[in-house]
């Protein structure tokens, strides 16, 4: 089995990532000339910057409530505003205004309703969280509530790229334009993730705390503020918050994930007509990925199991967990692999879509079992500053679009100073047999951990790594190498060392996963 004892040791402090180059990770002081944050797409977003929300809407609700309204007015605004329980505790409060029965009435409808809420949450435990509380637990970003960089996505065709910040607001990025574009909706708030849609220049999808939000940002304009006019409201009842969005590959189809909602919602954006995908069990569904090749969607739930729908017939696969539920996955170039990994544990798990040539992709069998394909137990490393203990579990995974790299976010442990977040990239080759390689750790300046991590979609010279970081920033790491599609030499199909240098061990070598000895 695989271990992360295979990898060459953490930076010790003071040195910062700055590329892979002839195989190994190069590193330099974080005062050095070529830091990370070098690039013209690199920024930096101190906290103290943003302007945060100092209360929430609903806080300042009674300072403009209108007491003199009747018995049917303030039911009619409870039943607006908190459903059918909502106008159940009005009438319930209004005893002096209603008769004692339906008042008493009432009020045991609404202890029985608050029992079934109770005996639900005690199966389902999220569904007593907050939304911001709700959405924090399920996201791919580490420590979402505190992030200055809430969701980040890289534009499928061109080199911008969005980023929403802790102030609920987004920017747009371009290295071409001197305009950066900032987009503010009443409804954006609590941002949970953002895609651009493929094989389109301008929308936005936003997954936000009450709705979806899909903005049409003209690359053209000259504004830099947007109208909210721009912004398509795509909403459904009872799908809040949202916490994942995926695009199909064509741009046709937006699904959208709530754990507080059984169904993954699939979006005709230009009808903004919805339609609700509802399977029994999972309580709710967290965390999407669609395939590249658009055969199959991974769909997380809050409890331990998870499905994989594919898009042919619309049917699934149901996946149980052990320990817990399916914290993240990414899918192979071709999607004929699926990476995920389960919350509780420290392994990746690999199910292989396998079929025979010339099948059409829609009858493409599926797996029969998930096999382990790394082992990211905690490993003590010796430096002289003294020991750093790296792994344990992973918070999100991403796969580069060539299949060669593979970047996991390892979570560690806040409360101790030696086991600090990390990332963590393998050599991965996924035709004809999967191989795994360890490359190296992947780190930042001294007290600045990973949150969040994406791969550029078009790096012309091999892979471009995209790290936001504790601290507000956002660094870019190249990984240059030449494409295993090309004849070479070695798994990575890199240039050999240019000259030779002592290592604790030929890392470059030693395989942790294959299929063909596995």
């Amino acid at each position: 089995m695989c271990s992360l004892a295979l990898f060459p040791p953490p930076l010790p402090p003071g040195q910062t990532t700055m590329c892979e180059s002839n195989n190994e990770l190069l590193s330099g002081a974080n005062n050095s000339e070529a830091r990370q944050d070098s690039g013209p797409l690199s920024l930096h977003f101190p906290r103290e910057s943003l302007k945060l929300h100092s209360r929430t809407e609903s806080s300042s609700k009674a300072a403009f409530l209108d007491h003199s309204e009747t018995l049917w007015m303030r039911s009619a605004a409870a039943w607006r505003d908190g459903g059918f329980t909502g106008l159940l505790n009005e009438i319930t409060t209004s005893h002096a205004e209603v008769p004692k029965w339906l008042s008493v009435t009432s009020g045991c409808i609404l202890a029985l309703l608050r029992w079934v809420s109770s005996f639900h949450g005690s199966l389902y435990p999220h569904v007593t969280l907050s939304s911001e509380d709700m959405i924090a637990e399920f996201s791919q970003v580490l420590n979402w509530s505190d992030c200055v960089v809430r969701a980040f996505a890289w534009h499928p065709h061109t080199d911008k790229f969005a980023v929403a910040l802790l102030d609920d607001s987004i920017k747009i990025y371009n290295p071409k334009s001197a305009i950066t574009p900032t987009l503010k909706h009443r409804l954006q708030r609590n941002v949970a993730a953002v895609q651009w849609k493929p094989l389109c220049a301008s929308a936005l999808a936003v997954a936000c705390q009450n709705c979806l939000l899909v903005w049409n940002v003209d690359p053209c304009s000259l504004s830099t503020r947007p109208s909210s006019s721009c912004a398509q409201v795509l909403s459904h009842p009872g799908h809040s918050p949202v916490t994942s969005i995926a695009w199909s590959p064509s741009g046709s189809l937006l699904v959208s994930a709530s754990p507080l909602d059984t169904s993954m919602t699939v979006w005709d954006v230009a009808a903004e007509s919805c339609v609700p995908l509802q399977r029994v069990g999972g309580g709710g569904v967290t965390f999407l990925s669609w395939s590249p090749d658009g055969s199959h969607i991974l769909a997380s739930t809050p409890s331990a199991l998870f499905r994989v729908w594919e898009t042919r017939m619309w049917t699934c696969e149901r996946w149980p967990c052990i320990k817990g539920r399916c914290q993240s996955g990414c899918w192979s170039p071709d999607g004929s692999r699926l990476l995920f990994t389960v919350q509780g544990e420290m392994v990746i798990y690999a199910l292989t879509f396998s079929g025979s040539p010339g099948v059409p992709p829609g009858l493409v069998k599926g797996p029969q079992i998930a096999v382990v394909v790394a082992d990211l137990s905690e490993t003590t490393f010796n430096s002289p500053d003294g020991d750093i203990i790296v792994g344990g579990e992973i918070q999100s995974l991403s796969w580069d679009p060539r299949g060669e790299r593979l970047a996991v976010l390892l979570k560690g442990d806040p409360e101790a100073a030696n086991r600090p977040a990390i990332i963590a990239v393998f050599k991965t080759r996924a035709n004809p047999v999967f191989e795994l390689l360890p490359c190296g750790f992947v780190q930042g300046e001294l007290g600045a951990e990973p949150r969040l991590l994406q791969f550029h979609p078009n790096f012309q010279h091999g892979a471009l790594l995209t790290v936001c970081w504790s601290s507000g920033k956002i660094t870019h790491i190249p990984f240059y190498f030449l494409s295993s599609d090309v004849s070479q030499v070695g798994l990575s199909g890199s240039p050999p060392l240019p000259h030779l240098q002592e290592r604790p061990a030929d890392f470059s070598n030693q395989s942790l996963f294959t299929e063909l000895i596995s």
